[in-house]
């Protein structure tokens, strides 16, 4: 087709491509109808999957429930207060552990606008000071103290496209988002992120997922609150046993993300937007799951232009500092991918899964605060993205591209 203009996201906002001279397709999943967090959660709470809240949680018991952080748009303050509306116990015996994984801590204003009026009974998590708890394959599984001592692990979740489990959501929030490092050191390692059945959309016969899943029996959750997203907001909400929770949302999932498309383009532009633009570490996402899904639509060679704010640069928690490290220590793609198969330290793993893309395809970072920052990582930095997009090219534009599954 004929192009015209284009608003793209970019940090709360958007910025407009005009693509003169090119032929666009955009990809725009379906969708569906978005609902109310805390009246969908409340419902799925009435119906769980396995037994209820109230089998779960005893009078007396100490509850620790894990959150997600500020890098995924999980309404948390709505699907805590469903779970508490519901607790036989009092906020005194709550202790909510924000979810980091090797993230950065969330700061105080962060806590306040996730979590509202349960802003008070929330910490971050520190995986230096996770315990064990037990051993799956031989792999300890450690987990913030809270976690570890409790009668009851509780959990809230976004069940959206992950480049690794297939699906977010589940026992992953509390097991690598309040896990330490050994088992993060070993989902994100080489080995299991090298095999075909770990990929994008993916749950049966994952074995990342099969991994947090058996990790998630010994230390939960033993109860879970999750929802999943289309463009127009959240679309569902499902509560009880982990596991069933992930594949009643990823089946609701699949079916607003997906969209068909057929052949390959000279350049994918893909929307990121906030929170997830708000560094290259998140940013880069866009790429890999274009590149990594069911369906590549780039050519061999071709670009994937990413327009993102990057208002904390590369990030400031573990992994994100050390994802910029291996970028840019290396002298190519290739030979980066080569060096991390043989091993890498927790966190580094996106640098490897990245470097994986950039050996066939070109990745340009459009309107970023840090355009140094995105050249010296083995991609390119432009100021527009039609500065990024020769002219003439074959473009798929991919509004939503984190939320976009491309089959």
């Amino acid at each position: 087709m004929t192009s015209d203009t284009y608003d793209l996201p970019l940090g709360e906002g958007t910025v407009t491509a005009s693509l003169s001279g090119c032929s666009v397709d955009v990809a725009v999943p379906p969708g569906g109808d978005p609902v109310d967090p805390h009246s969908a959660a409340a419902a799925a709470l009435d119906d769980p999957h396995g037994p209820p809240l109230s089998a779960v949680v005893d009078p007396g018991d100490e509850v620790c429930l894990v959150v997600t952080d500020v890098t995924r748009a999980t309404p948390d303050e709505a699907l805590v207060g469903a779970m508490l509306d519901r607790l036989p116990v009092g906020r005194s015996a709550v202790t909510i552990v924000l979810g980091l994984g090797l993230h950065r801590p969330m700061t105080d204003a962060e806590i306040a606008d996730g979590l509202g009026e349960y802003a008070d009974l929330a910490v971050n998590h520190d995986p230096d000071a996770a315990v064990e708890v037990g051993r799956v394959d031989g792999v300890p599984v450690e987990v913030h103290p809270a976690v570890a001592d409790a009668d009851a692990v509780l959990a809230t979740g976004m069940v959206e496209p992950h480049q690794y489990a297939g699906f977010s959501g589940g026992a992953k929030t509390v097991v690598v988002g309040a896990g330490g490092a050994p088992l993060i050191r070993h989902t994100h390692g080489p080995e299991l992120l090298g095999q075909p059945g770990t990929r994008l959309g993916r749950v049966e016969d994952n074995p990342f997922r099969s991994f947090l899943d058996r990790a998630g029996d010994l230390a939960g959750p033993d109860f879970c609150v999750n929802v999943t997203h289309g463009p127009a907001g959240i679309l569902a909400a499902a509560a009880g046993a982990p596991r069933a929770v992930v594949r009643d949302l990823a089946d609701a999932a699949r079916e607003a993300l997906s969209v068909r498309v057929d052949g390959t383009y000279d350049a994918v532009i893909a929307g990121v937007g906030a929170p997830k633009d708000a560094n290259l570490y998140q940013t880069s996402r866009a790429a890999t799951y274009l590149a990594l899904g069911a369906h590549n639509p780039v050519t061999e060679g071709g670009r994937i232009v990413i327009p993102a704010s990057l208002p904390e640069g590369a990030g400031e928690g573990t992994g994100e500092r050390r994802f910029r490290r291996r970028l840019a220590d290396a002298a190519s793609a290739d030979g980066l991918y080569r060096e991390m198969r043989e091993g890498y330290e927790p966190g580094a793993q996106r640098a490897f899964v990245l470097a994986r893309v950039l050996r066939d395809h070109e990745v340009w970072v459009t309107d970023s605060e840090h355009p140094d920052l995105v050249d010296s990582c083995l991609m390119h930095a432009a100021d527009t993205v039609d500065d990024a997009v020769e002219p003439g090219s074959r473009v798929l534009v991919v509004p939503d591209a984190l939320n976009t599954l491309v089959v």
